[in-house]
């Protein structure tokens, strides 16, 4: 890949992050509508139980049963703490390479560093760079699986499965050497940058699949 140098590899590196940067917040966050709503003065559904009162005496029995239940149920409160995890608080690997017949399979992944509870969502956004620090053209493709909210403990992980060829095709002589990898995570325009040694054929194609419980494919 022919690289560029000065201005013009500052102007270029820029164009492929906005890029990215688009393509990693469009994944999108988890949609608004899975979070469930109680409307005022509505009861909570609990298992077994008909909160649907009615009559004069229902007033007072409906005030203990959702007083009951509400201090009964101590997850409702931990789950809307849990925000979303920005950069800062992960830290990224890739691991393990499983290699045969030209193709590499392996784990991106993310760890929570922090030490609060936080949540993953969707697709990450890649930049190869050589030794050189010059960025490599790179072409993620999504795989197409749903994606999930992960939550995600401090010290736990989550990973993504990454996907490319070492066999040149088309035109290809010879595959850009990559010595570095930038990750965007989800929803995030800060990234992090890792070590990563590979020869990524098919004009920089790299495949991945959604983030996903667990640090092993």
């Amino acid at each position: 890949m022919k690289r560029s140098s000065g201005a013009g590899r500052l102007t270029a590196l820029s164009t492929v992050m906005a890029g990215v940067l688009m393509a990693s917040a469009a994944c999108g966050s988890p949609a608004s509508s899975d979070r469930s709503v109680t409307p005022a003065g509505a009861l909570p559904q609990v298992a077994g139980v008909d909160t649907r009162l009615a009559g004069p005496k229902a007033a007072s029995a409906n005030a203990r049963l959702a007083g009951s239940t509400a201090a009964g149920s101590g997850s409702s409160g931990t789950e809307t703490a849990v925000e979303r995890c920005r950069t800062g608080a992960l830290a990224a690997r890739v691991g393990a390479v499983d290699a045969g017949a030209g193709q590499r399979y392996a784990p991106l992944v993310v760890t929570n560093r922090s030490a609060r509870a936080c949540w993953v969502y969707g697709f990450v956004g890649l930049i190869m760079i050589d030794r050189n620090g010059d960025a490599l053209r790179t072409r993620t493709r999504r795989e197409s699986v749903q994606p999930h909210r992960v939550t995600l403990r401090p010290g736990a992980g989550a990973h993504a499965r990454l996907h490319w060829t070492e066999v040149p095709s088309g035109r290809e002589t010879r595959c850009p050497a990559a010595a570095r990898l930038m990750i965007i995570p989800p929803d995030e325009v800060a990234h992090l940058e890792i070590p990563f040694t590979a020869a990524v054929c098919d004009d920089g194609r790299l495949d991945i699949t959604p983030m996903a419980p667990g640090t092993r494919l």
